[in-house]
């Protein structure tokens, strides 16, 4: 650039000037630098070629931009900067990515790990920043929120509002009198919900700000139309779908694309309903926010409900319900479990309907060849008597099919109580246990603790906690067991044994020629069995060893549990007709198998299972 500077310049004016050119150049390039998109602020940082401040400045920044975009690359970034903060001791920007990873975590459906980084972050920048223990503030906010406690969600927004006040702070003020309505508007106070509504759009209109704008016309609507109040809810969704898609904002898009869906449900445009929730899946995958997709797929459950497609209703309610981790809740099941009862309801009522127009034109032709060959006598009654003996075959037939639907669905509805309970276990106590564990944790880290006696009763009741979230877990997991719904019996069986204590009771197992999955509800009746057997032999045989095979071939599937315990007298009939080896046999029976038990006294006991290869793949 010297080059080009006038001759008539004095070294020390040349000077000069090119300073002042050279600060121009680097602030031109600083803002060059923050203008960036992820993938070309990311290269940037992997570069090195940045200053330690720069770069950090550069990861805050990197994970704010991937916190509602990508939140696993966010929660990588966010721990990269950590790192190098930790290394040039800055505080400060770990407490801020702590922050962000927090959301991340929060958008991910991870709320107890999202909870543990607010509240660190709090503690680290609560003496050092204002405007960023805020920030915290409003994430514990949303997450105790989502979480449904939303009183103490309203706690959160109010000190975070204070903060921003303090600091007259209008951006911050305004996103406290959005973010701060949704709590109300859950507890069915709309009137205080919209308030606040319009409180932050008077205010982001006033400061230009388009994407806070968005937020508040899309929570305005949000409530308009929980009260029922569709046509002023439309004008104000339309708004903000215009916004977005004039700022390209993937994620709010996304949302008000759900938005527009569930409004559009309730007034009855289904159709339409169905094209801006499909436009919000799209915008949800690319985003990998299966949060948001779970939402959406209840919505469209909802409405094919609404419209009487049972099929589809449960279809998009299934795959609600496998999107949902964490967040899946006994209401949730009993609707699914309602909309499978209307379903086989109404396929069963036109069953019968056909099996009544059916019967009723062979009665017809029964009674017409009956007239007929009257004149016949002897070849009448013979034709008669013939065709009721097919009717009998047929009723017969028809009672036994009827007998084993009866014991499938029972079995079906068995199993079905039994996830439903382990997975209240899980995401009911185990949630409330958790946020139980971090709300103790926070009130016992502000308390001082006067000596190390102290510090170990305190670590004694955490660890209790710990403990008994883990019990809860197995629990949830034995009644609810994934492996059999992933990968099928032998990992299930195998997930299942694994947590006995090896001290306790050496196992070994077996299996060959399970590569291939069986019925869903034939694996479930045999998981059901060797668990029974399995608990039957912790409980009262007293071995010390069990060994467990399963095979399948040609032939069918053998299983044997056999044990080197106490036995019993398999002549007993108190023992053979106790609740435990009938469930066995109940179970067995239903597929058509044989089970078989050779025990006797001091000898351990064997539970030989055969089941046919015709039913391993029933329909």
């Amino acid at each position: 650039m010297l080059n080009h500077l006038p001759k008539r310049l004095n070294p020390v004016k040349q000077k000069a000037l090119f300073l002042a050119l050279l600060c121009l150049y680097l602030l031109l390039a600083s803002a060059t630098l923050w203008a960036q998109n992820p993938d070309s602020l990311g290269k940037v940082i992997d570069s090195k070629k940045l200053s330690d401040q720069q770069q950090l400045e550069a990861y805050v920044k990197l994970a704010t931009m991937l916190a509602t975009r990508d939140f696993d690359r966010c929660i990588a970034r966010g721990n990269e900067g950590v790192a190098l903060a930790t290394r040039v001791g800055d505080s400060t920007a770990i407490g801020e990515l702590f922050n962000i990873m927090g959301e991340a975590y929060y958008f991910k459906g991870s709320h107890d790990i999202g909870a543990q980084y607010c509240y660190n972050a709090i503690r680290i920048l609560e003496p050092r920043d204002k405007r960023l223990t805020a920030a915290c503030f409003n994430s514990l906010g949303k997450l105790y929120r989502k979480i449904k406690e939303l009183d103490k969600s309203i706690q959160n927004y109010d000190r975070a509002m204070e903060l921003y006040q303090s600091l007259n702070d209008s951006a911050g003020i305004q996103m406290i009198w959005n973010e701060s309505g949704v709590p109300f508007e859950y507890k069915g106070e709309y009137d205080e919900a919209r308030r606040r509504y319009e409180q932050s759009l008077a205010i982001a209109r006033a400061r230009k700000d388009m994407l806070g704008e968005g937020y508040a016309l899309s929570n305005i609507g949000g409530v308009l139309m929980m009260q029922k109040r569709y046509d002023e809810s439309l004008k104000y969704v339309e708004a903000c779908l215009a916004i977005r898609r004039q700022m390209k904002d993937t994620f709010a898009l996304a949302l008000t694309y759900s938005d527009m869906g569930s409004l559009l449900i309730e007034m009855g445009e289904y159709e339409k309903a169905a094209q801006s929730i499909a436009q919000g899946n799209l915008l949800a995958n690319h985003l990998k926010y299966p949060g948001l997709l779970a939402n959406n797929y209840q919505l469209l459950s909802d409405m094919h409900k609404k419209q009487g497609h049972y099929q589809q209703a449960l279809d998009f309610a299934a795959k609600a319900t496998t999107l949902r981790d964490s967040v899946f809740n006994l209401a949730k099941a009993e609707q699914i479990a309602e909309l499978n009862t209307k379903y086989e309801t109404e396929r069963k009522e036109q069953q019968i309907a056909l099996q009544k127009i059916a019967l009723s034109r062979k009665n017809y032709i029964i009674g017409g060849i009956a007239i007929i060959l009257a004149l016949g006598a002897f070849l009448g009654v013979s034709l008669h008597n013939r065709n009721k003996l097919k009717q009998e075959a047929r009723l017969q037939e028809a009672i036994l099919r009827q007998q084993e639907l009866a014991s499938r669905a029972i079995l079906e509805a068995e199993e079905n109580e039994r996830q439903r309970i382990g997975q209240d276990l899980h995401d009911g106590v185990g949630q409330m246990m958790s946020a139980a564990k971090i709300n103790l944790a926070t009130f016992l880290s502000d308390l001082p603790v006067p000596d190390e006696a102290e510090r170990l009763r305190v670590d004694n009741i955490l660890s209790l906690i710990d403990e008994s979230c883990k019990e809860v877990r197995a629990v949830s997991h034995s009644m609810m067991p994934n492996a059999l719904l992933k990968a099928g019996l032998a990992s299930a069986v195998r997930e299942f044994l694994n947590r006995i204590d090896s001290k306790v009771l050496e196992v070994n197992l077996y299996t060959e020629g399970l590569d291939e999955r069986l019925d869903t509800t034939v694996e479930t009746v045999l998981y059901r069995v060797i668990q029974e057997c399995v608990n039957n032999v912790i409980k009262h045989a007293g071995a010390s060893r069990l060994d467990i095979s399963i095979i399948k071939d040609d032939d069918g599937l053998s299983a044997t549990v056999e044990d080197n315990g106490k036995g019993f007298d398999t002549s007993d009939t108190s023992i053979r007709n106790g609740i435990g080896l009938k469930n066995i046999e109940t179970r067995i029976q239903y597929l058509k198998g044989e089970v078989t038990f050779d025990s006797s006294p001091g000898h351990g006991t064997a539970t030989i299972i055969n089941i046919a290869p015709g039913q391993l793949h029933k329909g």
